[in-house]
């Protein structure tokens, strides 16, 4: 626990990133941390889509990213985005993966699939669209700590504009609808304001509440 600590006291966000690529066993550990993250049900109502393209990092970076300066000199973009509308096929194709990966026969599990059925498809697409952002955002947390254990620095990042990037990555004829990148990378030492700024957290009794 020791070692975890010290490797989130050394990750913080990236503001400015050299352009290094990430080695492909780290993104992929990084990327193995991400899909092994809790969802609700276990649904994982979103995707990620990984960007590494330059020309296509440039795009985003001019036209939908405020011009952030960590997306041009990353190594990979990872989008996540969240299902637009859950449905009930969504709701099948999971329950079938569940039987074939536990080695169970679907009419064990018809509880299951009713009580999902029954509380989540119930809702409008608005809450299951909010309720999916959420787990995405579980997921990044995941990638988040994941980075740090590999020492590649990750930068979560809000602030851009969503409609134009579904837009450039063509998301919402897949059914989805970006809510938060991560750029992943190495930071740049001499460019980065931040890079030997101490982390700033709130106390501990000021942050938690013990009742």
């Amino acid at each position: 626990m020791s070692e975890l600590i010290e490797k989130l006291n050394w990750r913080y966000a990236t503001k400015r990133m050299n352009g290094q690529t990430i080695p492909q066993e780290k993104l992929d550990n990084i990327l193995e941390a991400i899909k092994l993250s809790p969802s609700s049900v276990g649904l994982q109502p979103y995707n990620i889509v990984i960007v590494e393209d330059k020309v296509l990092k440039d795009k985003i970076y001019q036209e939908a990213a405020s011009r952030q300066l960590q997306i041009p000199d990353a190594s990979h973009l990872l989008i996540f985005a969240a299902w637009e509308k859950l449905t009930s096929k969504h709701v099948d194709d999971f329950i079938k993966l569940v039987a074939t990966t536990r080695n169970v026969s679907l009419e064990s599990l018809a509880a299951y699939h009713s009580s999902i059925n029954g509380g989540i498809l119930s809702r409008s697409e608005d809450v299951n669209f909010d309720w999916a952002a959420r787990q995405a955002y579980i997921a990044l947390g995941h990638g988040l700590v994941a980075a740090a254990t590999e020492e590649v620095d990750a930068t979560p990042m809000e602030g851009f504009d969503a409609a134009k990037l579904d837009e450039i990555l063509g998301l919402r004829e897949k059914g989805l609808r970006s809510v938060v990148i991560l750029a992943l990378g190495y930071r740049d030492h001499e460019k980065d304001p931040l890079v030997n700024a101490k982390k700033v957290r709130r106390a501990h009794d000021e942050l938690f509440i013990s009742i």
